[in-house]
């Protein structure tokens, strides 16, 4: 008798799953067009963080079209969103980017060809992919609930400024992922994986130095320079790094240090970022340059301010919504190009700087495993809150390093979609695969109350500081 009613629930199970492939195949499928072109529209606005009006207001308007509630301007951020459809839980959230980087406008050739555009900014992380494959995920989830009758909610976070702004810290900090069960996202890459990903921890800040302007050759005594202040300081860091744990990172940008060099600057500033996988130890070392700035600012007889720009926590992975997605991604497999694309791969290709893999490692889905990142994301924050699971999938050239022109070319033609594709069906039977399995989300919410602790509380590692809305236009 036993032994029938499992092999029922079997027969049942298989089916359910035959029919949800199905199914996602043709939703998939009937939005491909609209969402490859939002995602190529968001390619052209090129909109930096916290300046992401066109791309916030296309993501949204799309999904308003859907039936799904937006509400806008959360967290006190003008392109922050959130996209809901559906009723009570379980509660699944989607995270979506859109913001670019400064500095990297590039044509889709496979050439470096800079392009003037009015931002002068470039996708060279694929914000654009992530942003409309996240959407396109969200509207096939909702398909799916609407479909099947089935009670839960589905959530697209519109998410700005990960790129050094911390758009998701601020509604991290507002208790907007309070009430969510299980939070999906992705990346684009230049594989296609599904790992247990840890990321470093990153705080950063401006340090502003102001001293006494005067004539640096008929005058120089009368004279105090905020630029050797900035360079007393980075000299000092430079130092530092002899003493500081190896997994640790530091990287700066002189960003003002005067316009004539028979003038002596009165205003310098630097912009640094600290890292390291612990969040205690990047407040420790972030202490550590904060010394240095004041030593500068003492030995040169200039001022020092400085203002933290963001802090971002480590990515904490959760094993069992992650090995769903691993799953997931295992089924949909790699992706397959035409000729013409890698014709085009090939160009970009020889491009690169000792590329680590080889054309045609796309097309494979590499072997799940844990690993870590030396980069940080604002997802960080948000995993330490509420069960959280990634994909990346191929949207680059192998070999192409993130923040580079070949992924901005190779981000605004078929090959960026294909990956873009290939996201949003993952993510989607995920998701699937969560709503019909509430188990899933009680042993993943006891798993993230494993890893973080029974005392932890979350503080955002930028303190009570307002989102800087305009870190990108000076």
């Amino acid at each position: 008798m036993y032994t029938k009613q499992i092999f029922l629930l079997l027969v049942l199970s298989f089916t359910i799953l035959n029919v949800n492939a199905e199914f996602l195949e043709r939703s998939i499928d009937k939005n491909k067009e609209r969402f490859s072109k939002v995602a190529l529209d968001i390619w052209e606005f090129a909109e930096m963080g916290y300046q992401e009006t066109k791309s916030s207001a296309l993501l949204a308007s799309e999904l308003q079209k859907e039936g799904f509630k937006i509400t806008k301007n959360v967290a006190n951020i003008p392109t922050a969103f959130i996209a809901e459809y559906g009723s009570g839980g379980p509660i699944i959230g989607i995270l979506g980017e859109f913001d670019a980087l400064p500095g990297l406008a590039q044509s889709n050739s496979p050439f470096k060809e800079v392009v003037s555009n009015e931002t002068g900014a470039g996708h060279a992380c694929g914000h654009h992919l992530f942003g409309a494959a996240s959407a396109w995920a969200a509207v096939t989830i909702k398909e799916w609930l609407e479909n099947n009758n089935v009670a839960g909610t589905v959530r697209f976070y519109g998410t700005p400024a990960e790129e050094g702004g911390s758009g998701k810290v601020y509604m991290v900090r507002e208790g907007l992922f309070n009430d969510v069960d299980v939070v999906l996202h992705w990346h684009p890459d230049d594989t296609n994986s599904a790992n247990s990903r840890s990321s470093n921890s990153n705080k950063s800040a401006r340090f502003t130095f102001k001293g006494i302007s005067s004539h640096a050759a008929g005058a120089p005594e009368q004279g105090r320079s905020a630029l050797d202040g900035v360079e007393s300081m980075n000299m000092m860091v430079n130092l530092l790094r002899e003493h500081i744990p190896q997994e640790s990172r530091i990287h700066y940008v002189i960003t003002k240090g005067g316009l004539a060099p028979n003038v002596v600057p009165d205003l310098a500033e630097v912009y640094y970022y600290v890292r390291h996988p612990q969040m205690h130890m990047v407040e420790e070392l972030f202490d550590r340059v904060v010394k240095t700035a004041e030593g500068a600012a003492i030995g040169t007889d200039t001022k020092m301010t400085y203002e933290v720009m963001h802090g971002n926590y480590s990515l904490l992975p959760n094993e069992v919504i992650q090995k769903i997605m691993h799953k997931n991604l295992l089924k949909f497999g790699g992706i397959k190009y035409s000729k013409a694309e890698n014709e085009y791969a090939s160009k970009i290709y020889k491009t690169l700087v000792k590329p680590s893999l080889e054309i045609g490692s796309q097309e494979f889905v590499n072997d799940y495993k844990i690993s870590h990142s030396y980069g940080s994301t604002d997802v960080g924050d948000v995993s330490w809150v509420v069960p959280t699971a990634g994909v990346r999938t191929a949207t680059w050239v192998p070999g192409t390093a993130a923040h580079s022109w070949q992924a901005v070319a190779a981000g605004g033609t078929s090959i960026g979609l294909k990956g873009t594709e290939l996201a949003a069906k993952t993510i989607s039977a995920t998701a699937i695969e969560v709503f019909n399995n509430p188990y899933l989300i009680s042993d993943a919410k006891k798993e993230l109350q494993e890893r973080v602790g029974e005392d932890f509380q979350y503080k955002a590692l930028l303190g009570d500081r307002k989102p800087p809305l305009n870190y990108r236009v000076n």
